[in-house]
């Protein structure tokens, strides 16, 4: 029974749930995950736990906060007075604005979450909607291929030791 491992192009199916049961992503609705693990193009640790499945396994891959999409950063939190964001948009709180940041030199759209709103003053959340969450994933391989690119392998485990089955 072949066995997914690093350089393997492998096809998911999945459902991504928080720890209240609500599902925050799904290939019902995005369609069939496809990547090469040992590329980085998914989190290391979801790359990781597919390692070793054949085709058809089923397996639930919980990522802590770390493993995700971080711990929740005070310091992306943000008080801004209402008026900088102009008098034509109507904002409540948990709407997502995206926003224009200077970093270097060039100006980046970031999103920012609406987390409260004051007479004057409106603050926002930078931080990802995922972050301090632990995701379960809900993962069932469907597809195996060798990869026909020669590819480095680029990501491992969180200590930066490589991919091994």
């Amino acid at each position: 029974m072949k066995r997914a491992k690093p350089g393997d192009v492998v096809s998911i199916e999945y459902q991504g749930v928080l720890e209240n049961g609500e599902v925050f992503e799904s290939t019902q609705e995005m369609g069939t995950l496809t990547f090469t693990i040992g590329t980085g193009s998914v989190m290391p640790a979801f790359e990781l736990a597919v390692v070793g499945m054949s085709v058809n396994d089923s397996i639930d891959i919980v990522l802590q906060p770390k493993e995700g999409y971080g711990e929740r950063q005070k310091e992306l939190l943000q008080t801004i007075d209402k008026s900088a964001l102009g008098d034509s948009v109507d904002i409540k709180v948990g709407q997502i604005l995206h926003l224009n940041m200077e970093k270097e030199g060039k100006t980046h759209k970031v999103p920012a979450t609406i987390i409260e709103l004051a007479d004057t003053s409106v603050t926002l959340d930078y931080n990802h909607p995922l972050a301090g969450h632990t995701l379960t994933y809900k993962v069932t391989l469907t597809n195996i291929e060798k990869s026909k690119e020669s590819m480095p392998i680029v990501s491992g485990p969180a200590d930066g030791s490589p991919l091994t089955q």
